[in-house]
């Protein structure tokens, strides 16, 4: 005899609350990453790139609801990137956009077709391709007079790419919520720096996005980063809360307490000389605060 689902489980207006409260959380984190790094200014015009994936499609409607009620006026302009792969359903996104009164732009590139040339049967496609379809959107950008290129990396991403760069490239590195390209001409930000994927997963299913998978040329199991994904999860599952320690050391780094000799002057560290009389520091009050001179 089945189970049957608790009255909680079918009461719709617990679906409506829980659903309520999970849009507002990943408003109120993309606005704090926002705010904490001065992301997005006024008359800035924000180029979402639209993937499909569930993570720039929430990207793209949070901040669309978020620019209602800014103080601050900024554009929004979602871009696509064709990149001929094949199968890809190439209407969706168009579609999709014009129900939703989204200016748009779809970029139409066979970098695909290099990838395959290029990268050996069996191997990686992927850095090849990132690095092809970042150009790309650059060059876009500049076309479209974009001030702010939004990309759709969230707490995860964040996250897999530290422990990729300290296993595999020996440095202590990540995403960064904000920076400049290389060529200095852009500013890329990643306002779901402080959103975790299994938000984003609720919330595309919430939202009934149009996704389009990220495997077209083909999935590829033994990527480096499923890996480090795994772990992850893992770990989380084994030690809740062990993620959330880790990503708020990202944000309270001591570089007195590493070995980077570029980042803190190890050389010139010398103990105190006891033989000199060392100054008296008084603690100082608050003006207003008890004992406080008058």
């Amino acid at each position: 005899m089945s189970e049957c689902p608790s009255p909680i489980a079918r009461d719709p207006r617990k679906a409506d609350f829980e659903s309520a409260k999970l849009a507002k959380r990943l408003r109120r984190l993309v606005g704090q990453a926002i705010a904490d790094y001065d992301m997005i200014g006024s008359g800035d015009k924000v180029m979402v790139c639209l993937s499909g994936g569930k993570d720039s499609h929430a990207l793209l409607d949070i901040l669309l609801r978020l620019r209602e009620k800014s103080p601050v006026p900024f554009e929004v302009v979602a871009v696509n990137l064709d990149q001929r792969h094949p199968g890809f359903p190439e209407h969706v996104l168009p579609e999709y956009l014009r129900t939703r009164g989204v200016p748009f732009h779809i970029e139409v590139q066979d970098t695909y077709s290099v990838v395959k040339r290029v990268i050996p049967e069996g191997k990686t496609l992927c850095g090849l391709c990132s690095r092809l379809r970042r150009g790309v959107l650059y060059r876009v950008a500049d076309e479209i007079g974009a001030t702010r290129i939004a990309l759709g990396h969230h707490r995860g991403d964040i996250l897999e790419t530290f422990f990729l760069n300290l296993f595999h490239g020996g440095t202590l590195k990540a995403m960064p919520p904000k920076l400049v390209s290389d060529d200095g001409k852009h500013v890329v930000i990643r306002p779901l720096a402080y959103a975790e994927e299994s938000d984003l997963e609720a919330y595309a299913q919430l939202r009934a996005f149009p996704i389009i998978p990220c495997d077209l040329c083909g999935s590829q199991d033994l990527l480096q980063r499923k890996q480090v994904k795994a772990m992850l999860r893992e770990w989380e599952r084994r030690h809740p809360g062990r993620l959330e320690s880790i990503f708020g050391a990202l944000t309270n780094v001591a570089p007195s307490h590493l070995l980077d000799r570029s980042l803190f002057d190890f050389a010139n560290i010398e103990a105190a000389d006891e033989s000199k009389p060392q100054p008296i520091h008084f603690a100082s009050r608050a003006p207003g605060s008890a004992g406080a001179s008058r």
